[in-house]
């Protein structure tokens, strides 16, 4: 099947763009957000590590501009420049985002690809949206790329593209990076859009998964589905040959240890552990208010914690962030409710007038103050379900200047295939899970600084700068 309309068509569009790049970078969004201020409007710099990551690359580079949605919808705005980097706007109405973006990208791939923990839904009018959207994001790179130029797309929001922008644009570099994991061939299969996302993820000439395991489950789903030739790392299909790497994405540690040195950064990490009382350990958790994130049962766990008496709520105080996030999708209002009355429950019972057990905050944070919250941590909870990797876990080792502080870290992230010496448990264990929580408040410091040294190692040298440059060398050698 072919996924796009005849290259000759957008090449006699092309020629009408007035300026042409050499390094073409596609992502849902684009590394800046539109905000209002009473009638008017303002772009700011996004948070996340996908910006942190290309920074380096983008930022400056008279030859490299990114193509994504404003976050607003309706009619993109004019192409502009922000913070450093080339933006060109792309425009979603306000049926696409419930269709592409709420529906098939987040109600049916999102569940998919974390293992079907949500039964994923499979809509005709959710996947011909999304083949539609998928082909506008390919139609612009088509036609902002110079001859010869390199394409950089990005995620399971547009999985299409490489095999659509490969009809459109034979001549150009293609690579493409999944944010998030791959799934198991068994479930996969169940997606009746299988070969046509496979097809258009054979269009790139580098495709970057987060982990080993991600790579063999596309390997295997891709020979089963398309019965094309795979040796080694390399995939022949169609006359074309596909690299597949493993590039594990890591963060801006300098911009972690920058805001470390802070004083005011350090002032307000005093100011959080005074306002919770100064207890013996605090315990965090970072997360988007996501199913897959598990933070409903490490409530459940602590809680249980408490009413053993293996935790006591007058040492130990457990701070949850849950980002706001997806709010529209079907399941998250549910975990939202869920998690919120986990938080009630477990204050009702263990709190104490003016000190609540839990501090549950469901709203965004910048950075400045969960470098803060890293900082006075003595214990970090990442437990999710699933994950492709996880960066806060890689946040909170590179917050740990001193070797202190113990991170308790889900088998089932990417995370756990670099930072070894975590103390690694299985989300699904609750008794494991609890076992976990209660070690890691008793470990000595002498015993953290074994585990966190090498994580810290790991994560210093394997930055978000030389993620990018890997995968980047790798592509221009393709």
């Amino acid at each position: 099947m072919r996924l796009g309309m005849p290259a000759t068509r957008y090449f006699s569009y092309m020629v009408t763009s007035p300026q042409k790049w050499q390094f073409v970078l596609v992502a849902n969004r684009l590394p800046v957000r539109r905000l209002w201020e009473g009638e008017q409007t303002k772009w700011v710099p996004s948070p996340g590590g996908l910006v942190s990551a290309l920074r380096p690359v983008m930022a400056g580079n008279p030859n490299a501009v990114w193509v994504g949605w404003s976050g607003v919808p309706g009619a993109g705005a004019d192409p502009f420049e922000m913070d450093g980097f080339q933006c060109h706007p792309l425009s979603i109405s306000q049926g696409e985002i419930q269709l592409f973006y709420e529906g098939f990208s987040n109600a049916t791939l999102w569940p998919l690809f974390h293992d079907a923990l949500v039964p994923p839904e499979y809509h005709r009018t959710w996947w011909d949206s999304y083949r539609s959207v998928n082909e506008r994001y390919a139609k612009v790179a088509a036609e902002l790329a110079g001859p010869g130029a390199t394409v950089w797309i990005h995620d399971y929001h547009l999985l299409l593209v490489p095999g659509l922008l490969r009809e459109m644009r034979p001549d150009l570099r293609i690579g493409f990076f999944l944010h998030i994991p791959f799934p198991a061939w068994e479930l996969y299969i169940r997606m009746p859009w299988r070969y046509e996302i496979i097809e258009g993820l054979l269009g790139a000439n580098l495709i970057g998964l987060q982990t080993p395991l991600g790579a063999d489950n596309f390997f295997r789903a891709t020979s089963r589905i398309t019965g094309a030739k795979t040796s080694g790392k390399t995939i022949v299909y169609a006359g074309r040959t596909t690299q597949v790497g493993i590039f594990p994405i890591g963060i801006d540690t300098n911009r972690v240890n920058d805001l470390l040195e802070d004083p005011t950064v350090q002032a307000r990490a005093a100011d959080i552990r005074q306002s919770l009382g100064s207890p013996q350990t605090v315990m965090l958790g970072v997360d988007r208010l996501d199913y897959t994130k598990g933070i409903e049962v490490r409530l459940r766990a602590f809680r249980e914690l408490l009413a053993e008496g293996r935790l006591s709520p007058d040492r130990c105080t457990l701070i949850q962030i849950a980002e706001p996030s997806r709010s529209q999708v079907t399941g998250y209002a549910e975990v939202r409710r869920a998690v919120e009355q986990l938080v009630g429950d477990v204050n009702g019972n263990f709190g104490i007038m003016g000190r609540p057990v839990v501090h549950y905050l469901h709203q965004s944070h910048p950075i400045s103050e969960l470098v803060a919250m890293y900082s006075i941590a003595d214990v970090m909870l990442v437990t999710p379900l699933r994950d492709g990797m996880n960066l806060v876990a890689k946040e909170y080792v590179a917050s740990r200047t001193d070797n202190t502080g113990v991170l308790v870290l889900s088998e089932f992230t990417g995370a756990a295939h670099e930072l070894r010496t975590a103390e690694l448990v299985n989300p699904h264990d609750i008794e494991g899970l609890k076992s976990a929580m209660v070690a890691a408040t008793h470990r000595s410091s002498g015993e953290s600084a074994k585990a966190m040294k090498p994580m810290r190692r790991v994560v210093l040298s394997k930055t978000a700068q030389a993620w990018a440059e890997n995968f980047l060398t790798k592509l221009e050698a393709c």
